[in-house]
């Protein structure tokens, strides 16, 4: 059979998402599993089971995206905050696993690209992608190109700083202050059960809000104007034509964190920045960063 197709992870907080995926982007067939928390050998461990359960001849890469700093130079996982990994080797642990070629990148820059290329950033040369789940992270295209600094690590959009000595990071994120400690699902979980109990979490909190709870409405909307202010500061920094929002907890919440955070972002934003850039929410859901993975894979077949 023709080598058509490359196998995409997604590999998050709670669950790895993987999927065999064709050039344009479709999705043939699809995989889910549990992150493990208890150690990296174990991660690894699900990592294969998950790309063993796809593979078939029809596929000629893995692409992986992991929720963690990469350094592409060498393939390595630098140190995951909400998995337990780090300095994992994991692309050539991967290549010598399965004998194909593998990609790796940042998780959200994988989710990014899948965007990009088949989603809702299809035709646009300049876009900042969020992805708020478990934790928030980042991925740019600049110029029509990934862009993934000098070491090829991408960005954390996450980790700036947004509140001067601010709430501390979750993880083993040491920062204070930063976007995930004030947008992610897990600070949404973290302000409902403050407020509603300690069986609430962010699901309920959007629940709540859509029935119309006047509490629950008004944590939303000071979450969204913290995201607004970290929008504004990228817009500032990259002048995007388009701000994806993704992730989780960033798709199920949109309706309410859109408004609050464009009035904010287009406050904090600069001309001509401010008028050239709009928000919008991420179409291929779960399967973004799946996606753009597998298009990491394709790199690496490509470059090989």
């Amino acid at each position: 059979m023709e080598a058509l197709h490359a196998i995409g992870v997604d590999l998050g907080g709670t669950k790895i998402l993987a999927g065999v995926v064709a050039r344009d982007g479709s999705v043939v067939r699809r995989h889910e599993r549990a992150t493990p928390q208890d150690s990296q050998e174990h991660v690894l461990a699900e990592l294969e089971a998950a790309v063993a359960e796809l593979l078939d001849d029809s596929v000629a890469a893995i692409g992986i995206g992991a929720p963690s700093p990469i350094d592409a130079k060498r393939g390595v996982v630098v140190r995951s905050v909400n998995v337990p990994l780090e300095n994992a080797p994991l692309r050539d642990h991967m290549h010598e696993r399965f004998g194909v070629p593998v990609g790796l990148d940042n998780d959200a820059n994988g989710a990014a690209i899948g965007e990009w290329r088949a989603g809702a950033g299809r035709g646009v040369d300049d876009l900042v992608m969020l992805t708020l789940g478990t934790g928030v992270g980042g991925g740019i295209v600049s110029g029509g190109v990934p862009f993934r600094g000098g070491n090829g690590g991408g960005v954390e959009l996450g980790h700036v700083v947004i509140v001067h000595d601010g709430r501390p990071c979750q993880g083993v994120c040491t920062g204070r202050g930063h976007l995930e400690a004030y947008v992610s699902g897990t600070a949404a979980t973290d302000a409902a059960r403050e407020a509603f109990g300690p069986s609430a979490d962010a699901h309920r909190l959007i629940r709540l809000a859509n029935e119309g709870d006047a509490k629950a409405k008004e944590i939303l909307e000071d979450l969204a104007r913290h995201l607004g202010s970290g929008i504004g500061s990228f817009v500032n920094i990259f002048a995007p034509e388009l701000v994806l929002l993704g992730g989780g907890f960033g798709v199920a919440a949109f309706d309410y964190l859109c408004g609050p955070a464009e009035e904010v972002a287009r406050r904090e934003a600069l001309k001509p920045m401010r008028d050239d850039f709009r928000l919008a929410k991420a179409e291929l859901g779960t399967a973004a960063g799946l996606i753009g993975a597998a298009f990491v894979g394709f790199e690496a077949l490509d470059s090989a």
